[in-house]
């Protein structure tokens, strides 16, 4: 059942761009394209971005490399953020802040549009919470951009729901993305999730594998739990991680972020498995060390 609440707007597993551009890889035009083109050819049509990814620079990385994979822009989904301003000498800040205000939030839509070299974002998301955000400020932007078609809809990035329900009052909100795996299980405990049921909020799940597979070794109950359920399953490590995450009825979107083909294909066989119920405990369990209270 949890599969089919996915949100159809988006490919069920979106490719995250940060690790593209300075912060990571630093692919050149032609990789970026192959790597678009090999997404795309799978079925992953979303991508994801932010306008600070690489100090400012990945978005423009990634809009020629799209110019030049010749994809249809309508057949994809551009993803972004705004509202994190790091110090930057280009853009005369001094120190790492938020900005919620009205100009900003256009401005840095109306960049992020000539970087990918678009007439729209698909999705625009504020990156994280600020504590002095005015939401009658935030729904004035949005709203802005909305009726110019710059946008098609909004959502929102590591906002706990009653920061949601603030913004929420004026602005409908169709994603949240948060940070979601079987290391940060936080979500399907503490309401993020529950919330997301309730107001038909699609989540993201940022991070998705936690981590986990960049250590060599695990307890011994987590690498016995893993050999198991690869085998029962036919997954491989990462794939099962991310099925894990498929078998909430909220519908998880996960935004994964390597820049290898290969790992698309591994999260792609993820989204036909339907994980048992005593095996997703289980998983838990073997990370966290205990059972359900």
């Amino acid at each position: 059942m949890s599969k089919k609440q996915h949100s159809p707007e988006y490919s069920q597993i979106i490719v995250g761009t940060m690790n593209w551009g300075s912060w990571g890889a630093a692919l050149s035009t032609k990789d970026v394209a192959h790597r678009i083109e090999s997404a795309f050819d799978m079925g992953l049509t979303s991508f994801d971005h932010a306008d600070i990814y690489g100090d400012y620079t990945t978005e423009a990385a990634f809009g020629w490399g799209f110019k030049t994979s010749g994809i249809s822009r309508e057949s994809v989904q551009f993803i972004s953020k705004c509202g994190i301003a790091l110090k930057n000498k280009s853009r005369d800040t001094q120190t790492n802040h938020y900005n919620y205000t009205y100009q900003y939030i256009i401005n840095s839509v109306q960049r992020s549009l000539e970087e990918l070299q678009t007439d729209y974002l698909d999705l625009l998301l504020l990156h994280r919470p600020s504590p002095l955000m005015d939401p009658i400020e935030i729904q004035q932007a949005v709203q802005t951009l909305l009726d110019k078609g710059y946008i098609k809809s909004f959502g929102l990035s590591n906002f706990t729901p009653s920061q949601t329900t603030i913004i929420q009052q004026k602005l409908k909100v169709s994603a949240n993305q948060l940070e979601i795996s079987l290391k940060a299980n936080e979500p399907f405990f503490n309401g993020d999730l529950d919330f997301c049921l309730l107001h038909q909020i699609t989540p993201m799940a940022w991070a998705p594998l936690g981590g986990i597979l960049k250590n060599q070794s695990h307890p011994l109950i987590l690498e016995k739990a893993f050999v198991q359920l690869e085998k029962k399953y036919s997954l491989s490590r990462d794939a099962l991680l991310l099925a894990w995450l498929l078998k909430h009825p909220a519908g998880i979107h996960p935004v994964i972020g390597t820049t290898k083909v290969a790992r698309y294909k591994n999260a792609i066989s993820a989204i036909a498995i339907d994980f048992d119920i005593e095996d997703w405990f289980y998983l838990l369990a073997a990370f966290r060390g205990h059972d359900i209270p």
